[in-house]
């Protein structure tokens, strides 16, 4: 029997993912404070590896992991040919517009500025709403660029909005929740459906007892 191999991002949505796998009873072999990036239960014929979350939907993709457990937001970023096939309902936050407070977002007939780590989002968010943006791609620290000129405004993950207040802006525009999903490669999806399904119908039926529970 061929192996189920599941690409984990690491981080807190790791951390919850391992949880869940345990959960279930096919993540015992994972030990999340270990060094270790792949770990392998060879009696239930699973495998997990611990990869940077932007690399979840690349090791999907190319078939390398069968399943992954991501962010929406990198998912969405990295407009990738894969399955999603559920909604984990953890690592919750949102994706909003931020600036300086009383910063116009919408401007007819001029270019706003738009720093971001997330620009494909951005782009397909403004396109949808007929505003001019030019993109600043940035790799952390993106509630700087409105403070120092480098841009209007900012597209962000937010959970509590805590840097956001720190930092003197605040929340412009709500865009859309993001949640933890399961994604699948699509070759997978149809060789190993039986096992896959199988899975997900554990989750889910984890899922609902918890809810009764509360």
């Amino acid at each position: 029997m061929d192996y189920i191999n599941i690409a984990i991002a690491k981080g807190r949505l790791g951390d919850e993912a391992c949880k869940l796998l345990k959960a279930i009873g096919i993540g015992d072999s994972i030990v999340p404070e270990s060094r270790k990036l792949i770990f392998k239960d060879d009696e239930k014929k699973m495998s997990f590896v611990y990869v940077k979350p932007w690399d979840v939907v690349t090791y999907v993709q190319n078939g390398v992991a069968d399943l992954g457990i991501a962010g929406k937001d990198v998912i969405l970023e990295s407009d990738s040919d894969v399955y999603e096939i559920l909604d984990l309902g953890f690592g919750k936050c949102k994706f909003a517009v931020a600036g300086i407070k009383g910063k116009e977002i919408y401007k007819k007939d001029e270019v706003l500025r738009v720093a971001t780590k997330y620009p494909r989002i951005a782009k397909k968010y403004f396109e949808e709403r007929g505003q001019k943006i030019k993109l600043i791609k940035l790799n952390g620290s993106v509630e700087l660029a409105p403070l120092v000129g480098l841009s209007d405004v900012i597209v962000d993950l937010v959970e509590t909005g805590n840097t956001l207040k720190a930092n003197g802006l605040e929340i412009l525009e709500d865009m859309f929740g993001i949640t933890a999903k399961i994604i699948c490669n699509r070759v997978s999806y149809r060789f190993k459906y039986d096992r896959i399904n199988k899975l997900i119908e554990s989750i889910k039926e984890w899922e609902e007892r918890c809810s009764e529970d509360n």
